[in-house]
C-alpha cells in the first residue's frame, strides 16, 4: 500500500473539499455569486436518516441555497439491503450504486455526503434488532465521529428516536444514534482514540422532521397540531437560478435512480415542520440558527474578513465576476493566517473555487490510458486556461502521488491555453482503485475501515492527482485536480471517466454458481484479463481434494491490455451431496493474482471498478427437474433466468409486446420478474392474455410486487391484496400448511431443511387477503409476531394454476441456497407432475 503521513490540518482539508464528478463544472456567473455569498456564512446544519433516499432534499437544498449553511447528509448506511430496479446488482454492489446516487445528488442541492460503517443487512422490524446486527457501539462511534469532523451547530433527524420503528428498524435507530451522538460527541470520555484527530463538539440544537407518512396519512398530517413546532417556508424561488427551491430538491432526489424515486418538481408556498428534541430552546421558531455567530466573528480574526467579503458581495459585477479577484484573493491569503484550523479548512477550499471560477479558470490532468497498473508510466496531458484579465503566474504543477514538481514560471494569458504533457511514474505499492470500505472483510451489519480517518469519506479515495502552483495577483494558491480519462463519443460527444488503477491480470468464473445435478463432469469456463501488454503465467481452480478439476493449471500468454481469454476445466463432483466455494488463481513469476474486475457502469453515475475475490459456489445437489419450456418477463432486474437455465431449463426472455396468444403457445411456464407489476407498464394490458394462457393449462408464477401496482392493474384471476408483511428473520421457522400439496413433493420432496442458509430474509410483500380459491402452501413468522400464510399461494384456473409468491428467489437462487432451487423446480412442474418426465439435469 502507498501511504502518506497526514496531519490534522490535510485531513480537514480533505474531509472539507469540494469534489466534483470527473467532467469539469463551469458554474454561471449566478451560480459563482451564490458561492460567493456561501463564502461569508459560518453555520452548518447535518441531516441524519438511515439510507440513501431517506434524505429531505428539500430541506437539504434550503439550509444549502438559501441559508447559505454548510449542510451535509450523514445516512447511516449505503443501502445495501434495497432492491434495484435498473440492474442486477444486489448487496455490496448496489451499496457502491446507492453511494454513488447519493454523490450525485448532493451536487445537485448543495450538500455534501457522508456514511458510517454499517451495513444495510435489509429489512429490520425493530430498532434493538437493528443495534445489535450493526453493533451499535461501532455505529455509535462513527456518528460522534461525523459530529466532530462536520462541526455542525444544527442536527435534523429524519425519524423519531421515541417510536419502536414500526417503518424500519434502521430509521428509528438513526434517530437513537443522532440522539445519543449530540450528548456524547463534546465528551472527552466518549471514543477518545478519536481525539488525534478532532476535538469535542456541542451541537446547539436537534430536531425532528416530521412528514405525513409518521401520522400515517395526509390528511391526519394537515390535521395535526404542530403548533408547537418551527415552521420553515421552503417554497423559495431562486431568482438568479431560475427554479424553485422544490425543483432543485426533485432533481436531486430522482438522482435515486436504482430506487425509482424519480420526482416531479413543484412550486409555491411549502412548510416543512422541524420539532426540537435538544439543546438550547428557541424563541423564534423560524430561526434555527438564533444565538448562534454564523458570521466571521465567530473565528478569531474572522471579523475583518467577512467585512471584505460583503463588499465582494455588494460589488459583484454578473457581467465580469473577474472584477472580484482582487480581494477575493486578498480573502484566501487572510484566511491563511487564521488559527482556527476547521473553519480554514473548509473557507480555503470554498474561497479557490470561488477564484477559479471568477477567473474562467479551466485546468485539468488527463491520462492516456482509462486504465493503468502499479508500476506503469503514464503520459499525462496538462491543460492551465485563464479566462479572464487577472494576473496568473503558473509556478509549477506537482503529480501524485509520486510528489514530482515540474516548474513552469509561465504567465496565463487571457483565453490562451497552454497545454504540455508530463510523465507519471506509478509506485509499485500504489493502491488499486476500489471503495475503500469493500476492502477488507466486514460481517452482516458491519463493514470493516481499519483507518480512522477513512471513516465516513463518501467516496473512492484516488491517489493519482495533479496539483497546479499558481500566483494569483502575487499570492501563492495551490489547485489539485485529479487525473481523469477523456475520450470524445460521436453520439454524446465529450465523454469522462477518472483513471482506475488495476491489477496486472484479473480472472473470475464465468457463473457465480455451477450446479451439479448429477456424478457427471462439466465443462467449466474462466475468464482473464489483462490488465497491461504482455502477461504470461499460470491459470488454476482451486477446488476441495473431493472435486476433482483437470487440467491442474493451464499456462497461458496474452499479448495485449485489455484482452480478455476463455480457459475451460472439468470438474467432477464427488458422489454426496456438497457445497463449495472454487476459486480461480493465476500466477505469475512466483506472484498470485486472485481478483475479480467488476465494472458498474450506468450513465446517471459515475463509473466504478470493485475487486472481488475471484471465487464461485459449486453445489452438488439432488435436483430433479421436469422439461418445461419457461418464457420470463422481466420486471426491476434480477438474474433467476440465468439460474433457471444453469438448472437445465430452456428459458427465453419476453418482452411486453411480444406476449399475444400466438407467442405464448410454446410455453409450458410463463414467470415474471419482482415487481413487474409495479414498473412495465404494458402488463396490465396484457394480462388477460395471461390468464388464458393459465386458463388452458399452463402455469404462471408471479414474484412478488409491492402494493403499488401500476393503475389498471388485476395482478390475479381472483381477489388478492398485496400487503407489506414480510418475514425479515431468513431462518425463521417454515410450517407447511398444505403437506400433501404436490408443490411440496413432487419431483422433489420439500423438507425443513430446505429453508436451511437463506439469505438477508424469507421474503417481502406477502399478500393479506387472498380468495378462497388459493391454496396457502407455507407460514413462518418473525420472532413475536402473528403467523404470515402468504408466501406460497396457488390457486388452480380452468386447466392450469396461478401462482403467486412473495418468497425472495431473486436473492436465494443466485446465491446458490440449495432449498431455493428444489422449491423452484418444483413450482415449475406443478402442471401435469404426473405425467411429465422428471430428469436429473446436467
Amino acid at each position: 500500500m502507498y501511504k502518506n503521513i497526514i496531519s490534522p490540518l490535510i485531513l480537514l482539508l480533505f474531509a472539507h473539499q469540494i469534489t466534483w464528478g470527473q467532467k469539469p463544472q463551469k458554474p454561471n456567473s449566478a451560480e459563482i455569486y451564490n458561492q460567493i455569498q456561501k463564502l461569508n456564512f459560518l453555520g452548518s446544519v447535518l441531516y441524519i436518516a438511515a439510507h440513501p433516499d431517506d434524505e429531505n432534499t428539500k430541506l437539504i437544498s434550503y439550509f444549502s441555497n438559501e441559508k447559505k449553511a454548510r449542510t451535509a447528509y450523514l445516512s447511516i448506511t449505503r443501502g445495501d439491503g434495497g432492491q434495484n430496479l435498473i440492474g442486477p446488482e444486489l448487496r455490496d454492489l448496489l451499496g457502491v450504486i446507492r453511494t454513488q446516487e447519493l454523490i450525485e445528488a448532493r451536487k445537485i442541492d448543495g450538500g455534501e455526503q457522508i456514511f458510517t460503517r454499517a451495513n444495510d443487512f435489509g429489512y429490520s422490524k425493530t430498532p434493538k434488532e437493528t443495534l445489535q446486527i450493526w453493533d451499535k457501539n461501532q455505529v455509535l462511534a462513527d456518528v460522534v465521529w461525523a459530529i466532530r469532523k462536520f462541526q455542525p451547530d444544527v442536527i435534523i433527524n429524519r425519524f423519531d428516536h421515541r417510536t419502536s420503528g414500526n417503518t424500519h428498524g434502521h430509521h428509528s435507530a438513526s434517530a437513537i444514534l443522532s440522539v445519543e451522538g449530540f450528548e456524547l460527541s463534546n465528551s472527552q470520555n466518549a471514543f477518545p482514540e478519536q481525539l488525534q484527530y478532532v476535538t469535542p463538539w456541542q451541537v446547539k440544537r436537534q430536531f425532528f422532521n416530521p412528514s405525513w407518512w409518521f401520522y400515517g396519512s395526509p390528511e391526519k398530517y394537515d390535521a395535526a397540531d404542530k403548533s408547537s413546532f418551527s415552521a420553515l417556508q421552503t417554497g423559495v424561488y431562486y431568482t438568479t437560478l431560475g427554479k424553485s427551491n422544490q425543483e432543485i430538491a426533485a432533481l436531486s432526489r430522482s438522482s435515486h435512480q436504482s430506487q425509482g424515486f424519480g420526482t416531479t418538481g413543484s412550486r409555491g408556498d411549502e412548510i416543512e415542520y422541524l420539532e426540537q428534541v435538544n439543546g438550547i430552546p428557541l424563541i423564534d421558531k423560524s430561526n434555527l440558527f438564533e444565538g448562534i455567530d454564523t458570521s466571521w466573528n465567530r473565528v478569531k480574526g474572522g471579523k475583518s474578513i467577512g467585512e471584505l467579503l460583503s463588499k465582494i458581495i455588494t460589488e459583484y459585477n454578473f457581467k465580469n465576476p473577474s472584477a472580484s479577484i482582487p480581494k477575493l484573493t486578498k480573502v484566501y491569503g487572510m484566511i491563511q493566517s487564521l488559527d482556527d484550523i476547521h473553519w480554514k479548512a473548509i473557507k480555503s477550499e470554498e474561497i479557490k473555487n470561488c477564484i477559479a471560477n471568477c477567473a474562467g479558470l479551466y485546468l485539468e490532468a488527463v491520462s492516456n490510458q482509462q486504465e493503468a497498473t502499479p508500476g506503469s508510466l503514464l503520459k499525462i496531458k496538462i491543460e492551465a486556461t485563464n479566462r479572464s484579465e487577472t494576473d496568473i503566474q503558473f509556478v509549477s504543477i506537482t503529480t501524485f502521488p509520486n510528489k514530482n514538481t515540474i516548474t513552469q514560471n509561465k504567465t496565463l494569458k487571457n483565453n490562451q491555453v497552454t497545454k504540455f504533457d508530463v510523465d507519471l511514474q506509478l509506485p509499485q505499492n500504489i493502491d488499486y482503485t476500489q471503495p475503500y470500505w469493500l476492502i477488507e472483510k466486514g460481517n452482516t451489519g458491519m463493514y470493516t475501515v481499519s483507518n480512522q480517518q477513512n471513516i465516513g469519506i463518501p467516496d473512492v479515495i484516488r491517489e493519482t492527482k495533479v496539483a497546479f502552483n499558481l500566483k494569483i495577483n502575487g499570492i501563492e494558491i495551490p489547485f489539485e485536480r485529479t487525473i481523469v480519462f477523456k475520450q470524445n463519443s460521436p453520439v454524446k460527444g465529450e465523454m469522462y471517466q477518472f483513471l482506475d488503477i488495476t491489477p496486472e491480470v484479473t480472472t473470475n468464473i464465468i457463473n457465480n454458481v455451477e450446479l451439479f445435478n448429477n456424478k457427471k463432469n462439466k465443462t467449466i469456463a474462466v475468464k482473464v484479463k489483462s490488465g497491461k501488454d504482455e502477461i504470461k503465467g499460470n491459470l488454476k481452480l482451486e477446488l476441495p481434494e473431493n472435486w476433482l478439476v483437470s487440467p491442474k493449471n493451464i499456462a497461458f500468454e496474452i499479448k495485449k491490455k485489455g484482452t480478455e481469454k476463455l480457459f475451460y476445466f472439468d470438474v467432477t463432483p464427488p458422489l454426496e451431496n456438497s457445497e463449495v466455494y472454487a476459486k480461480s488463481i493465476i500466477q505469475i513469476n512466483n506472484k498470485e493474482y486472485s481478483d475479480e474486475q467488476v465494472t458498474i457502469d450506468y450513465p446517471h453515475i459515475t463509473k466504478q471498478q470493485v475487486l472481488k475475490s475471484a471465487e464461485a459456489k459449486f453445489i452438488k445437489l439432488d435436483l430433479k427437474i421436469g422439461s418445461q419450456k419457461i418464457g420470463y418477463i422481466m420486471g426491476a432486474g434480477d438474474a433467476i433466468p440465468e439460474s433457471l437455465i444453469q438448472m437445465g431449463y430452456d428459458v427465453k426472455i419476453l418482452n411486453p409486446e411480444e406476449i399475444s396468444t400466438e407467442n405464448l403457445s410454446p410455453f409450458d411456464v410463463i414467470i415474471t420478474g419482482i415487481r413487474a407489476y409495479n414498473v412495465v407498464e404494458e402488463l396490465a394490458s396484457k394480462q388477460a392474455i395471461l390468464f388464458n394462457f393459465v386458463k388452458e393449462g399452463k402455469t404462471m408464477l408471479v414474484q412478488y410486487n409491492t402494493p403499488s401496482l401500476l393503475p389498471n392493474t388485476q395482478l390475479a384471476p381472483f381477489p388478492l391484496k398485496i400487503s407489506s408483511d414480510r418475514v425479515t428473520e431468513e431462518n425463521a421457522t417454515v410450517r407447511f400448511l398444505s403437506p400433501e400439496h404436490p408443490i411440496l413433493n413432487y419431483p422433489n420432496k420439500i423438507t425443513a431443511t430446505d429453508f436451511k442458509g437463506w439469505t438477508q430474509e424469507q421474503g417481502l410483500y406477502y399478500p393479506s387477503n387472498f380468495d378462497s380459491a388459493f391454496t396457502p402452501i407455507l407460514s413462518s413468522n418473525d420472532t413475536d409476531e402473528s403467523p404470515k400464510n402468504g408466501a406460497l399461494l396457488v390457486a388452480p384456473y380452468g386447466k392450469g394454476y396461478y401462482i403467486y409468491t412473495g418468497l425472495s428467489f431473486f436473492r436465494e437462487i443466485p446465491e446458490g441456497v440449495s432449498g431455493a432451487y428444489r422449491l423452484m423446480a418444483n413450482i415449475i412442474s406443478l402442471q401435469n407432475n404426473s405425467t411429465e418426465t422428471v430428469q436429473n439435469k446436467p
